[in-house]
């Protein structure tokens, strides 16, 4: 594989032109490997690293590959948890987005009634959690008849928390006649037996980035009582003042109480958990991906679904007992060739899942000595600087592609018998517009929406203030991102 740059594959210029919106310089070695096998319709095992690229490698082309034409399902990504079933399709939505790609997240704790109507629009792609897909599939509001396309993504993950007999389920529930993708960071024995009962004559591929997670990552423990964790964890904020902190811990009271004892420092702080309503779970989440707050305490449920570049340190304030929650928590940083760094604290009881975790990350993780108290108090006054100032806010994915679009709200729906046809006719007889540039329709009951492409939302949003829309003026708005 020699190809280094997207353009060298058989892309189409919408899903060439959003990657470099996107900043897809060069493809990763995962990319390079499996976008072409998948292009092909062959069936791929895929086994690498967290933060190698893995989802690009598998959206890009089922981004080219779907045809818009078809207004039914034409691909499915089952995902382990709802974090990451909205990161991928934010994702999918993003490289398809001149190709006007309709993609569905469909999950738990959100309402079925929205998803049921959602699904009923035209859609090509969905991505869902096991049990929320499974209530769609029996209640047949997610046709699956033209599903040409699957993706297991994160299948140790899924093995992990217990959903093997769901994920079997789901295979079972499709056509045999499909191309297959499975993705893992690590390959049990469960994800081994879906493999060889599910895939057909499957392409293996193992990558290896240009340099591993252990020289990306600094890994580092220290052994601590468990009641002077919290006085740890001050220290090591102060000596390694990191730009963006994620914190791990066990249980859900854990991570309430290390947010407490770090709110009464003023640190610049949140929370998250699986304790919380995934509303608030997602508005704590993006503000973190902006840069709005350092600090993010947090359960294994972050460690699915967060894809932020510049995370400077992970500490597990709990040590995983599983060993793969380990390589996921500090796959947090160090993601994509950039350097890292992992601080566990290690209690005598952790002993076993250390010694477990140490043999399956092949390597002795160092102990270090706590610092001194002379150490913390000389970092004191650059550590106050820092956390008296917010980060400079990240930019989010697709924030270039944004730039060139403006999404418009039309106060006239389904209600008022709006067809996707009738809105492209009127944006069409508008000088100056053609087809290429309308991208994704939303027809609702009372509103509809369009996004307008090519830096044309102005000529049109002025135009719709006197052009009718089914024989009546309607009212039209730009949608603040």
């Amino acid at each position: 594989m020699h190809q280094v740059s997207f353009d060298q594959y058989p892309l189409s210029p919408e899903i060439l032109k959003a990657l470099q919106l996107l900043n897809y310089d060069k493809p990763t070695n995962v990319q390079k490997q499996v976008i072409p096998l998948f292009l092909a319709q062959k069936d791929v095992i895929v086994k690498s690293q967290t933060g190698s690229g893995k989802t690009a490698a598998f959206a890009i082309p089922l981004c080219q590959m779907v045809d818009w034409e078809e207004n039914k399902p034409q691909a499915l990504i089952i995902t382990p948890t709802r974090e990451l079933a909205i990161q991928v399709k934010e994702d999918l939505f993003h490289i398809g987005r001149f190709k006007r790609l309709k993609i569905a997240a469909v999950y738990g704790k959100s309402p079925f009634y929205y998803q049921e109507k959602e699904l009923k629009q035209k859609t090509h792609i969905v991505v869902g959690t096991p049990g929320r897909l499974i209530d769609h599939f029996q209640k047949g509001t997610l046709d699956t008849s033209c599903i040409k396309y699957l993706v297991i993504d994160e299948a140790d993950e899924l093995m992990n928390m217990g959903f093997l007999e769901q994920t079997e389920t789901i295979l079972g529930s499709l056509s045999a006649d499909r191309v297959t993708a499975l993705l893992s960071a690590t390959m049990p024995s469960d994800v081994r037996t879906l493999c060889d009962h599910y895939l057909r004559e499957p392409v293996y591929v193992e990558t290896q980035e240009e340099t591993s997670a252990a020289e990306r990552i600094s890994q580092e423990r220290y052994l601590i009582a468990r009641q002077d964790k919290i006085k740890l964890l001050k220290d090591l904020s102060v000596t390694e003042n990191p730009d963006s902190c994620l914190i791990f811990c066990n249980t859900k009271h854990q991570v309430d109480e290390v947010y407490a004892e770090l709110k009464l420092l003023d640190y610049p702080c949140a929370k998250i958990h699986g304790g919380m309503e995934q509303g608030h779970r997602l508005s704590v989440m993006d503000d973190f991906k902006r840069g709005y707050f350092r600090y993010l305490i947090a359960t294994d449920v972050a460690a699915r679904g967060i894809d932020i570049e510049d995370i400077s340190l992970v500490i597990n304030f709990d040590l995983p007992q599983e060993k793969e929650s380990y390589v996921h928590r500090i796959g947090r940083t160090g993601r994509l060739n950039k350097n890292g760094k992992a601080i566990s604290f290690v209690t005598k009881e952790d002993d076993i899942y250390l010694q477990d975790i140490q043999k399956y990350v092949g390597q002795e993780i160092p102990l270090k000595q706590r610092p001194s108290q002379d150490t913390v108090r000389n970092a004191e006054a650059v550590f106050q600087e820092k956390i008296t100032v917010l980060p400079d806010n990240k930019a989010m994915k697709g924030t270039r592609i944004n730039l060139e679009i403006m999404k418009l709200q039309i106060n006239a729906g389904k209600k008022s018998k709006i067809r996707p046809a009738d809105i492209v006719g009127a944006l069409t007889n508008i000088a100056g517009m053609t087809a290429a540039d309308i991208g994704i329709i939303n027809i609702l009951d009372e509103l509809s929406y369009v996004e307008i492409l090519n830096f044309k939302g102005s000529l049109v949003l002025e135009a719709l203030q006197t052009t009718p829309l089914k024989g009546k003026l309607r009212k039209v708005r730009k949608v603040n991102r």
